[in-house]
């Protein structure tokens, strides 16, 4: 699916930047990893979502001695 049609980029290669490196943690970051920049800023919001996903998924693998795992379960059962 194509995720900017400013820059020309798939949600695959969304997902292909956030592998190959571990550091980017916000869309600004993933323009720069594909070598490009902002247009008009559409897309923002879906490789937000994207890179949300992707955490969202690396982090329900993390151990429980995981910081990030322990507060989403202090929030869950406060709740």
């Amino acid at each position: 699916m194509i995720v900017c049609s400013c820059n020309v980029f798939s949600d695959t290669q969304v997902r292909d930047a956030l592998a190959s490196s571990g550091s980017v943690t916000s869309p600004g970051q993933v323009y720069r990893c594909l070598g490009c920049s902002p247009q008009c800023g559409r897309c923002a919001r879906t490789i937000r979502a994207i890179l949300d996903e992707v955490q969202a998924h690396s982090c329900a693998e993390c151990p429980t001695a995981c910081p990030a795992a322990n507060l989403s379960t202090r929030i869950l059962a406060a709740e």
